[in-house]
C-alpha cells in the first residue's frame, strides 16, 4: 500500500488511536513579562566572550547591556577573569552613571551575578535582578539578540573598510592607514607542504561558505 493509504487507516483504526495517545504535559500560558515606562528603567544584560585580545588593555570579551525601553545598547569591553565586583564597578562606573538607577536588571545565570555581592547591591539600591530561563529567549532575548548584530556589525564594518570607495577609488584602509588588513580569502588559495587535517578541513568549508 502507498504511505498515503496507510496513514488514511490510521487515522480510522481504534486500536491505532488509542496507542497513540499524547503523555506529555500540554503547553502552559505565556507570561508576559514585565515592560517599562521610561528609558532606562528595565535592562538586559550579557556577555559576548571569546573575543581576540585587542587594545592596549588587551580586552577580549565584552559585556552587552540594551535598555529595553529604546533598545539602545551599550557595550563595555572588558575581560573575561573578571569577577563579580569587577563587573559591578564597570556598570556603576560605566552605566549607572548616565542612566541613573535601574528597576529591573535582566541577566543569565552567570555567577558573577547569582554571588551575594550582587544581591546585596540590588538590596542596597531597592532594585531586582530577574534571571532568565533556558528556552525562553523572552526573557533574555533582547541581549542575545545585540550579540548576534553586534558580531555582525563586526563583519560588515571590515566588509565596508575593505572595499572600494567611489569617491576616492580606494578603500577607507588604504586611504586611512596605507595598507589593507588581510582577509581570509587571501590565504585560500595557498597550498602548504605540510597541513593538519583539521586546518584543511576548515579550509575546505570557508572555500564553500
Amino acid at each position: 500500500m502507498w504511505q498515503k493509504d496507510v496513514a488514511e487507516y490510521f487515522k480510522t483504526c481504534d486500536r491505532c488511536q488509542n496507542a497513540n495517545k499524547s503523555t506529555g504535559k500540554g503547553l502552559g500560558n505565556m507570561i508576559k513579562i514585565q515592560e517599562p515606562s521610561r528609558p532606562w528603567e528595565i535592562f538586559h544584560m550579557d556577555w559576548l566572550t571569546g573575543l581576540p585580545p585587542g587594545g592596549d588593555r588587551s580586552y577580549n570579551s565584552c559585556l552587552v547591556i540594551v535598555d529595553r525601553f529604546s533598545k539602545t545598547p551599550i557595550f563595555l569591553p572588558c575581560h573575561k577573569e573578571h569577577t563579580a565586583m569587577d563587573t559591578a564597578l564597570l556598570i556603576c562606573n560605566r552605566v549607572i552613571s548616565w542612566t541613573g538607577i535601574f528597576t529591573n536588571l535582566n541577566s543569565d545565570r552567570d555567577p558573577k551575578f547569582t554571588s551575594a555581592l550582587w544581591t546585596n547591591l540590588h538590596q542596597l539600591f531597592g532594585t531586582r535582578l530577574s534571571f532568565s530561563t533556558a528556552y525562553y529567549p523572552q526573557t533574555d532575548g533582547l541581549a542575545e539578540r545585540m550579540i548576534q548584530n553586534l558580531e555582525d556589525m563586526v563583519k560588515l564594518e571590515l566588509a565596508y573598510k575593505t572595499s572600494i570607495h567611489a569617491s576616492t577609488n580606494q578603500t577607507p584602509a588604504i586611504v586611512e592607514k596605507g595598507w589593507n588588513p588581510k582577509l581570509t580569502q587571501d590565504t585560500l588559495g595557498k597550498e602548504l607542504i605540510e597541513i593538519h587535517p583539521t586546518a584543511a578541513s576548515l579550509k575546505g568549508m570557508l572555500e564553500k561558505a
